[in-house]
């Protein structure tokens, strides 16, 4: 088991590792360009060589990687070209106020979903599970800005319940934050119901539930006992999935909003060729990615013991008696 995580953590860290080096190579290795983004369009060509040369430019580019990724584990990401500020303050500002959003969203989303999708699959060919597809389908074929914009016009325009924006300028406001958090919900909810409902569909038809259902045990300890851990795998990878959906993916839904999040904010870096902006937020991305996908292994191994290696399924009687056998045969 520690000889797998070893090697799981030292793939990350070659991801984290290739990803930086890309990510470096696309946006720093036409050293004048980097100038005029820094600089403007209307400095001079001894401004450009002057800013090129203090900051350290003039070096062989594979120095200047590993300079910039010694700085960046230091914790030291540069400085905002648009905001004028440090970006490690800029970004960390932007990701906490991300977090709250996508907490909020994997808390209702997560009961939700998994919620409609057992019902269904429990009681599949049944109203309530036609109903719940019907729900899931509708909900995951809308695009998120689409749905905001429905949304917007029955919430906002016509009731008058909901602002239309999440601006949060008069500080943290819960009425700013249903309106994101309502079409994040709806499309994540059906899209993880529809998953759920699935995986234990199948999982109902499986000899041992069918032989449970003959003996007349009781359904709801059935569902609990037998069910619920051999179809939770396939949902669990998809919950993960949906934090790094969260964090970044929500570009639309946070720039629909005017909600100040990690979304928008590599938006902006975009419009604004922002680089140390758009290099911090890459490798804060891919680091979820992958520590994400890690804790989807480790509880997908913990629900479906048949994926762990061979010899660490086996029992220490079985093992012993295995080599007991071994020596026999060499005797």
């Amino acid at each position: 088991m520690m000889r797998a995580g070893l090697t799981r953590l030292s793939e990350i860290a070659l991801t984290m590792l290739a990803v930086s080096f890309t990510v470096y190579f696309l946006l720093e290795l036409d050293a004048d360009d980097v100038a005029v983004k820094m600089l403007g369009q209307f400095s001079t060509a001894a401004q450009r060589v002057q800013w090129l040369r203090e900051h350290g430019y003039d070096q062989p580019f594979l120095a200047r990687y590993v300079q910039w990724l010694q700085r960046f584990l230091s914790g030291d990401w540069g400085q905002s070209l648009h905001y004028q500020v440090p970006v490690f303050d800029l970004v960390t500002e932007r990701l906490a106020a991300t977090a709250i959003l996508g907490g909020a969203t994997l808390v209702l989303m997560v009961p939700i979903g998994l919620g409609l999708g057992i019902l269904s699959g429990t009681r599949e060919g049944s109203l309530a599970d036609r109903l719940i597809s019907v729900f899931s389908i509708v909900t995951t074929s809308v695009p998120e800005f689409a749905s905001a914009v429905f949304l917007s016009g029955l919430l906002v325009f016509w009731l008058g319940l909901l602002p239309g924006a999440s601006t949060m300028t008069g500080g943290f406001s819960l009425r700013e934050l249903v309106m994101p958090l309502l079409v994040l919900v709806l499309y994540a909810a059906g899209y993880l119901a529809r998953v759920t409902r699935a995986a234990v569909a199948e999982v109902m038809t499986a000899p041992y539930v069918r032989t449970a259902r003959m003996k007349g045990a009781d359904p709801r300890r059935i569902v609990l006992r037998h069910v619920l851990r051999n179809a939770l795998v396939a949902p669990v990878t998809v919950i993960m999935l949906q934090i790094p959906w969260l964090l970044s993916g929500v570009i639309v839904v946070e720039v629909f909003f005017a909600y100040r999040g990690f979304g928008s904010l590599l938006y902006e870096a975009g419009l604004n060729s922002d680089i140390d902006v758009i290099e911090a937020c890459a490798m804060i991305s891919v680091f979820v990615v992958v520590t994400t996908q890690l804790a989807s292994d480790l509880v997908n191994t913990w629900l479906n013991p048949r994926t762990r290696p061979v010899r660490e399924r086996r029992p220490a009687a079985t093992i012993r008696r295995l080599s007991l056998l071994k020596k026999m045969e060499v005797v």
